[in-house]
C-alpha cells in the first residue's frame, strides 16, 4: 500500500475524455500515477510544461476539501470509512455546466449558473470530515499568507484548516500557475478551444474522490465514492 503524508477530497471528473484532457495539458494523471505527455498547442506564450508547473503536482481536480494531514490516532481506514458513510448520505450535484475562465492570476475550469447546492454539498464534507484532520502547524499556518486575507478567511484558516470554504468557497478546477497579463490573454483562448470539446452541459458531479499524497509530493486517486443520498 502507498504510504501518503496528506489527503484530500476531490472531484475528478469521470467522463474519460475530459480526464484524459485534462491529464495531458497538466502532464500528471493522478487517477493512474504516471506523467502524461502535453499536447501539441500553436501559439503558446511559453511550453505548457512551465504554465502548468504549479498546478501539476495536485493533478486535474476541483478541491472539495483541501489537503490535510490525518489527526493523531486517525488512520487511512478510518478516513476512507467516514468519507463512504458521508456519500451515502450527500446528493449528487449537478451544474449546468464549466468554462474555461480567469480566478485571480490563473486559469480554470468554473462552473457556470447557480452554485448554491455545490457550495453545500462542499460544506457537507468540509464539516463531517473536520474532526479527522490534525491542526495546521503555525508555519502551515504562516505559508497561506494570513496578513492578505480578509477576517473571515483567517477565522476559516484557523478553524478548517483552509480559507476558502463554506461562502468562501470557489468551485474550480486550475488550468496553470499564477501569470502575467499577457500570458494570460494569450493561454485563455487556446485553453477554451482545448477544453471545448469535452465539456457537457449539464456537468455531473456525483463521486466524492479520496487522493493521496505520496512522498513526492505528487497527488494520486485513492478511491471513488458515488453520492448516494
Amino acid at each position: 500500500m502507498t504510504e501518503f503524508q496528506r489527503f484530500a477530497i476531490y472531484h475528478a471528473p469521470r467522463d474519460p475524455g475530459l480526464a484524459k484532457a485534462g491529464a495531458q495539458w497538466l502532464g500528471w494523471d493522478a487517477v493512474n500515477g504516471i506523467a502524461s505527455p502535453h499536447p501539441t498547442l500553436d501559439a503558446l506564450p511559453r511550453p505548457l510544461a512551465e504554465l502548468t508547473e504549479t498546478p501539476r503536482k495536485y493533478g486535474f481536480h476541483a478541491t472539495i476539501k483541501a489537503p490535510f494531514a490525518l489527526a493523531a490516532g486517525v488512520t487511512r481506514d478510518d478516513l476512507a470509512a467516514a468519507l463512504a458513510g458521508l456519500a451515502q448520505d450527500v446528493a449528487p450535484v449537478d451544474l449546468a455546466g464549466l468554462e474555461v475562465a480567469a480566478l485571480g492570476n490563473f486559469l480554470a475550469l468554473r462552473p457556470v449558473g447557480d452554485v448554491t447546492a455545490l457550495q453545500a454539498m462542499a460544506a457537507r464534507v468540509v464539516e463531517g470530515l473536520e474532526g479527522l484532520r490534525a491542526p495546521l502547524t503555525p508555519a502551515q499556518i504562516a505559508k497561506r499568507d494570513p496578513d492578505s486575507l480578509s477576517a473571515r478567511q483567517r477565522d476559516l484558516l484557523t478553524r478548517f484548516g483552509y480559507p476558502y470554504v463554506f461562502e468562501q468557497y470557489q468551485m474550480h478546477m486550475t488550468l496553470s500557475g499564477a501569470l502575467g497579463e499577457a500570458d494570460r490573454a494569450t493561454l485563455l483562448p487556446i485553453a477554451q478551444a482545448y477544453f471545448a470539446p469535452h465539456l457537457t452541459r449539464p456537468y455531473p458531479m456525483d463521486d466524492l474522490c479520496l487522493f493521496g499524497e505520496a512522498r513526492d509530493g505528487r497527488f494520486h486517486l485513492i478511491h471513488r465514492y458515488a453520492l448516494t443520498a
